[in-house]
């Protein structure tokens, strides 16, 4: 029945902590590592299995057990129950909370050392190739050497506390144990106790102490299942900082009007990153934003696709608040295309059909044609149903980045966002993503994170975004016109490529 127990627990655990997870708000993930949460979902919640299926029973059995030795005894004898008692539960009582408090730091440095090194290895094995590529493998294995050598140390002081609270409460048994046989002895010679009575007593009291070890034991797979309690409860106390209102509605179809109504926006509210931003597109527009590096730019797309919420202000499409609408909703109606396209373990159909899972073959073989898929799929030997290796590897950077194209176009969105969709790529591969995007655009309104002017070029409007704030508004040749930073952007680019 505990097994049964344990594992029905740890079902609904793991499930409790991944559906947490799916809700939390990206500002979570950019702060923890992918280690750390990994260690939540397996070490953590494993370690509480051997405490349910073992522990609860044993506890039981054994505290039932000091129960009942404890009344026979005092039926036997009640001078020398309660003298067994006053010797020993104060002292081990004593030791019990120099133990849980010394345990709870111990156990929760090694839940800590065990989460660092998931971290520590998963980020090794995500940038193998950096790693081999620098000649960085000597380093990683000092520096992961020095990660485990401090959940070593975690361990050895929790092994140590171990080690004098375990044996020191055995002695208290032993101790114990004498002070029944100096005190009943003396009862004996002075004819206040028969020896068949001592006798009896003294087997029971060596029965009293058998449980008080076990539960010993116990108490410790209870301190390591405290630790991982804790930890757990933190990541679920975590809540999302995008939230959906509970008088949210649906956002009904929409034509794809997007407002930015005196926007600011800081990650850390301290530094803002967009300053009163006030920017109107209009249905079917595609927009580009271009900039420096840090200028704002991914920071507006992520607050369309509502990723973060303003600090002040509103987004607005067609005149909905976006904090007023069910994230469902909103989500079901955009296109996200990432700078860097993340495909999942699967086929090549799974990762195109991701937003519609259960689509047709004639809307997959539709978005494949449309995107310019053809070619690729001709050429893998299992055709859509081809494997998908890792996040993607076994495909090149823009063939990874046609899949994605296809998936956005599958979603069916009104509104696109694509984040520098075509920085990573050859011109071989950015002529074909841009043929994608003229197909993906049709009858959109598009934002665009541009980081190549070519593709800035394509845009109806282009905003040129500097510290914060929209510096200029216009078409590629009204900027060029005004001659200020776009222009100069412009005249630097056309010197590279020439160069």
């Amino acid at each position: 029945m505990t097994g049964r127990l344990a594992s029905w627990v740890m079902n609904d655990l793991r499930v409790t902590v991944f559906r947490h997870l799916q809700r939390l708000s990206l500002d979570f993930f950019t702060e923890e590592k992918a280690g750390v949460v990994m260690s939540r979902m397996t070490s953590d919640i494993e370690n509480l299995q051997q405490l349910l299926q073992d522990g609860l029973a044993q506890f039981a059995i054994q505290g039932l057990t000091m129960i009942v030795i404890a009344v026979f005894l005092f039926t036997t004898n009640v001078k020398l129950a309660f003298i067994t008692i006053v010797v020993v539960m104060p002292l081990l009582f004593a030791m019990s909370l120099w133990f849980k408090r010394a345990s709870e730091r111990g156990y929760d440095k090694v839940r800590d050392g065990i989460a660092f090194v998931l971290a520590d290895l998963s980020e090794s094995l995500q940038g193998v190739r950096i790693v081999t590529a620098h000649n960085r493998q000597r380093f990683n294995v000092v520096h992961h050497r020095n990660v485990v050598g401090k959940y070593r140390d975690a361990n050895y002081y929790t092994g140590r506390i171990n080690g004098l609270y375990g044996p020191g409460s055995q002695l208290l048994g032993v101790v114990g144990q004498v002070v029944v046989l100096a005190v009943g002895g003396y009862m004996v010679l002075h004819h206040q106790l028969e020896i068949g009575e001592l006798t009896t007593f003294f087997l029971f009291v060596n029965r009293f102490f058998q449980p008080i070890q076990l539960l010993v034991q116990q108490y410790n797979s209870y301190q390591q299942g405290q630790a991982s309690v804790l930890k757990l409860r933190g990541l679920l106390e975590n809540e999302p900082s995008v939230t959906e209102r509970a008088d949210a509605v649906d956002l009904p179809p929409i034509h794809g009007e997007i407002r930015f109504d005196h926007v600011s926006f800081g990650y850390d509210p301290a530094v803002p990153v967009l300053e009163d931003v006030d920017l109107t597109i209009a249905p079917g527009e595609t927009v580009a934003f271009v900039g420096a590096t840090g200028a704002g730019k991914s920071t507006m797309a992520k607050l369309v696709t509502r990723f973060y919420d303003p600090t002040s202000g509103r987004v607005l499409i067609d005149g909905h608040d976006l904090r007023s609408v069910t994230l469902g909703s909103l989500r079901s109606q955009l296109g996200v295309v990432p700078q860097e396209p993340f495909l999942f373990a699967g086929s090549i159909r799974d990762n195109i059909s991701f937003a519609r899972p259960d689509a047709p073959d004639d809307a997959v073989w539709d978005a494949v044609h449309k995107v310019g898929l053809t070619d690729l799929i001709a050429r893998l030997p299992y055709g859509l149903d081809t494997a998908v290796h890792e996040r993607g590897q076994s495909l090149s950077s823009g063939e990874r980045q046609l899949v994605a194209l296809a998936r956005a176009f599958m979603a069916q969105p009104r509104v696109l966002v694509l984040d520098e969709a075509t920085s990573n790529l050859d011109l071989q591969s950015e002529t074909m993503i841009e043929a994608a995007l003229d197909v993906l655009l049709q009858q959109r309104t598009a934002v665009l994170i541009a980081h190549r002017l070519s593709t800035a070029m394509r845009a109806d409007r282009i905003v040129v975004v500097g510290d914060g704030r929209l510096l200029e508004i216009g078409s590629h040749d009204e900027l060029i016109a005004l001659g200020g930073h776009y222009a100069e952007m412009y005249a630097t680019w056309i010197s590279q490529s020439h160069s």
